[in-house]
């Protein structure tokens, strides 16, 4: 539990480190949004004292010491959050091929408490159809990233080749849209999908915060097992 507790601080920190680098084109502080993510990510082998953990960690320190400095600083920024983004979209989109099993099927059954077939048709076809729909939304999210990223001046993709964009945004209206309004748009979409499903399918959740609940207590092994299915 803690280090969820930590992860997630550190997940939360990192759209406002990023925004705050994007928008102001501050190297420090992009450095500061990326050390974020390498903790994000080795955070459990460091705690456990893994050898090539520490010696990765310190690495990547090293380089981010260097890259604070640079002009190219700000330039990972961009590319992050479509890389992430469109990663997840992979991830749900990866699940709906013949054979397999959609992602959110998987974990409406596990909160059922039963297997993916023995769900109710249409609970099944709903998650399947859900399943779409994150896969879609997501990909739309990380295409419009995309886009941004390319067109933002100065220091965009475009920019940074020498082109001049077509159109054009600031580099804050950038940072608003991938460090902000993206998560926005996920989080409404999220809750906004939890009451769909509790007025289609009634009487499974007590409230947000229980369905939540319900979902966290799914346990670690669940998710990491999600996530390599």
């Amino acid at each position: 539990m803690k280090l969820f507790i930590a992860r997630a601080l550190l997940a939360l920190a990192y759209p406002v480190l990023a925004h705050l680098a994007g928008a102001r084109g501050d190297g420090t502080l992009a450095a500061l949004a990326l050390g974020d993510l390498v903790l994000i990510v080795l955070l459990e082998p460091l705690l456990r004292g893994r050898a090539w953990a520490w010696a990765l960690a310190l690495a990547a320190g090293a380089g981010l010491w260097r890259l604070a400095g640079s002009a190219q600083a700000t330039l990972p920024l961009l590319l992050v959050p479509v890389v992430v983004v469109a990663l997840v979209a992979w991830m749900f989109g990866r699940t709906l091929g013949a054979g397999r099993v959609p992602l959110i099927t998987r974990i409406v059954a596990a909160l059922e408490g039963c297997a993916p077939e023995a769900l109710a048709p249409p609970l099944r076809r709903y998650t399947r159809a859900l399943t779409v729909g994150w896969a879609v939304l997501l990909a739309v999210l990380a295409l419009a990233n995309l886009a941004l990223a390319a067109v933002a001046v100065p220091g965009g993709l475009l920019d940074g080749l020498g082109r001049t964009p077509p159109v054009a945004v600031t580099r804050a209206q950038w940072s608003w849209f991938a460090n902000a309004l993206g998560y926005g748009v996920v989080g409404g979409a999220f809750v906004g999908e939890y009451l769909l499903r509790k007025r289609l399918f009634p009487g499974r959740y007590h409230s947000f915060a229980d369905f939540l609940h319900r979902l966290a207590r799914l346990g670690p092994a669940f998710w990491r097992e999600l996530l390599r299915g």
